[in-house]
């Protein structure tokens, strides 16, 4: 960055320039130095000087930056609220009034870099009083210097940037988007706030960012008004402080509330836009209904409030404020300037339908979080869930636990088997039928625990327990047991449906793998009827960020002696976190025809029990009571099968579906006794890397 030196063509002009510089400082505020000096220059959006009026929330932040009354400062807000400017106020203020060294801490290195070469440097060419204060010449992107000696340091979330240095004033930008253990030396706000401790009251740290972390318990209940739920990252800096938040007063009734989403009332309508569009915000107190017009009088109206102090009708504010050496703020989106009521309705809807339809609490989170301003809970967090609530949804479709049958509506089915081993040796088997309607029917459950075996001495073993771990050839009862399978359907027609995909799981005690994976290449070499293609093996890695499933050829072959991989054999990668919550989702749904769990009458208490077995807390699944849990295991799988390629059940079109999806009088899935060989191999069932990649471009 270069910024052009000041050319001196005259005495009378040096000496002008060097008055300048010793002129007492302008006493003023960072807000009222933003009025002032800050210009912009954002068509489309904001051109010309700072108008505080725009943003009234912001002004009280600005302000305590320079106070002596704190250390410490929390911003929580959700995006479009116009909080990152606060800094670069900050820093305008400080060159102009009070030089001081300053360091801004971003997400990663290369978000630092980016906002060095667009935001910092744009405020500079635009905003000039401050940009003819940077030192001639050339300057690192990270490191910028002004002509009274002040340096900015523009750094990201390392114990290498964060110790060993002296600053006065530090800013964390985005600080949920940091990782919250630097170098497993601690968080990041009190590693910056270690850098400015030796100047007391004269240092400042700061942090701001809209929250990115989960509610750790759903059942936690406030013990103070203003008190922020359980959670990690801004909001937990945000209760160290004096827990302000940001309050409007009723244009009908002159009551003063904290606005939030729960406070809009829109149209029950299946026309998202419309709904949105009719959006209106309506107070607490007298059922006063505020138009998005209303808005900014109710932010230029607005009042910060500490935790403990109420404001009277007549203006005066009462009570006993929470005192901290740390000034906190948060504001809901409601109040956010650069968000519309119809947006924030619009976005919700949207990320609500998509979780009712698939489970993926992804865009809900998102919207919660940076339009919202709020934390999120997981669904699945917020409530346990009793086995019994799960029986009482059983149905009586026909058949029975010795004679299942597909229950009316089912289009395919897949398999899915856990493999145990040790004195437990089985392979678990579920088989789940799937609906247009994105319903799951558990129509059978079972275990395959005993085979014939031939002895070293070629003599047969009747009857023989199993041992996945010990015996490759155990691996071929899944081929007459499980992946040729069939079951009558429940219209007594006398047809069957044959299972369109099997996967089992290919981890577990040591030599599970290696016997999967020969299993997967005998089906491919040797069997004959390339059931190879209808059977697939699956592994977990439970991930916040990974996908919900992809597919991989692993190849372990340099590192595992008994060379069970070698590149060769595809796995389905299960992010089980994400498909747990998917699977929780769907057991929670009540009605069926909208992606529900559905029950035969038949099932045992075991199988309810087993899909309550694990608990989400905020990072992961946990089974804390070690109770067993194979048909919940067994079910997210089935519900991760369903998006292999060689399926894409949230890509098909059920009014054009594939012939193994139709209904049953069309689909190539269902056979009756005239059929001599159902197993037939169809172009739709084959799959290899290529055309995987190109799927999963």
């Amino acid at each position: 960055m270069k910024l052009p030196e000041p050319k001196f063509d005259s005495l009378e002009r040096l000496r002008v320039a060097a008055a300048a510089m010793l002129r007492p400082a302008e006493r003023i505020t960072v807000s009222q130095y933003a009025e002032k000096y800050r210009y912009l220059n954002n068509p489309g959006s904001s051109v010309g000087y700072w108008r505080n009026e725009k943003t009234p929330y912001l002004v009280e932040p600005m302000d305590e930056l320079s106070s002596l009354d704190y250390t410490a400062a929390i911003f929580v807000g959700p995006a479009r609220t116009g909080k990152s400017d606060m800094f670069l106020n900050w820093l305008g203020h400080t060159v102009e009034t009070d030089p001081a060294d300053m360091m801004l801490i971003h997400m990663t290195q290369n978000t630092a870099r980016d906002w060095s070469q667009g935001d910092l440097k744009k405020m500079l060419r635009h905003t000039s009083t401050v940009g003819a204060q940077v030192s001639p010449g050339k300057h690192n992107t990270h490191d910028l210097r002004f002509k009274s000696g002040m340096r900015l340091l523009i750094k990201w979330p390392s114990i290498s940037e964060l110790s060993g240095k002296t600053i006065p004033r530090i800013w964390g930008m985005d600080y949920d988007r940091m990782d919250q253990d630097v170098d497993g030396e601690g968080n990041p706000f009190d590693l910056m706030r270690k850098r400015t401790e030796s100047f007391k009251r004269f240092g400042m740290t700061v942090a701001e960012s809209s929250p990115g972390f989960e509610v750790t318990n759903a059942k936690w209940v406030a013990s103070s008004p203003h008190e922020a739920p359980p959670t990690k990252g801004i909001l937990e800096l945000y209760n160290r402080g004096d827990r302000r938040r940001w309050y409007w007063r009723c244009l009908h009734c002159n009551e003063a509330f904290e606005a939030g989403f729960e406070h809009l009332v829109y149209p029950n309508s299946s026309d998202f836009m419309e709904a949105a569009e009719a959006t209106v915000l309506v107070c607490p107190h007298c059922g006063g209904v505020h138009e998005p017009s209303d808005k900014q009088a109710l932010n230029v109206n607005g009042k910060w409030l500490k935790e403990g102090e109420i404001w009277l009708p007549d203006g005066s504010v009462t009570g006993k404020a929470r005192r901290s050496n740390i000034a906190s703020f948060w504001m809901k989106g409601t109040a956010a300037v650069f968000q519309d009521w119809s947006s924030l309705v619009l976005n919700y809807l949207q990320a609500q339908e998509a979780y009712d339809k698939t489970g993926d609490t992804g865009p809900l989170k998102k919207t919660i979080n940076t339009d919202q301003g709020l934390p999120f809970t997981p669904p699945s967090l917020k409530a346990g869930r009793l086995p019994e609530e799960l029986k009482d949804r059983a149905e009586d479709w026909g058949g029975s636990k010795e004679y299942p049958v597909v229950p009316d509506g089912v289009r395919f089915l897949i398999a899915t088997i856990d493999v145990q081993a040790g004195s437990r040796s089985a392979f678990v088997v579920q088989v789940q039928g799937f609906h247009a309607s994105g319903d799951v029917a558990i129509v059978d459950t079972f275990k395959i625990r005993k085979s014939d075996r031939i002895d070293e001495n070629d003599a047969r073993l009747e009857h023989h327990l199993i041992d996945p771990a010990g015996y490759p050839e155990d691996w071929e009862l899944l081929v007459p047991q499980v992946i040729e399978r069939s079951y009558p359907l429940a219209d007594n027609s006398g047809r069957r449906m044959q299972i369109k995909l099997t996967t089992c799981d290919s981890g577990g005690k040591e030599g599970v793998t290696t016997n999967a994976y020969a299993f997967w290449r005998w089906l491919r070499d040797k069997h004959g009827k390339a059931h190879h293609n209808r059977f697939l093996l699956v592994k977990g890695e439970p991930s916040k960020t990974a996908p919900r499933m992809r597919v991989g050829y692993p190849d372990t072959s340099k590192k595992d002696r008994f060379n069970a991989s070698r590149g060769d054999v595809p796995v389905m990668f299960f992010n089980s976190t994400q498909l747990k919550d998917q699977a929780y989702a769907m057991l929670g749904r009540k009605d069926s025809g909208g992606g529900t769990v559905r029950f035969p009458i038949w099932a045992e208490n075991w199988l309810y029990s087993q899909l309550t077995a694990e608990v989400r807390t905020a990072d992961r699944w946990e089974n804390s009571s070690k109770k067993k849990n194979e048909a919940w295991d067994l079910l997210y799988y089935a519900i991760g099968s369903a998006l292999h390629p060689t399926i894409r059940i949230e890509h098909i079109n059920w009014e054009m579906p594939p012939k193994w999806a139709e209904e049953w009088d069309q689909n190539d899935l269902v056979f009756g006794e005239d059929t001599a060989d159902p197993f037939i191999v169809t172009d739709s069932d084959k799959f290899d890397l290529a055309s995987i990649a190109a799927d999963l471009a």
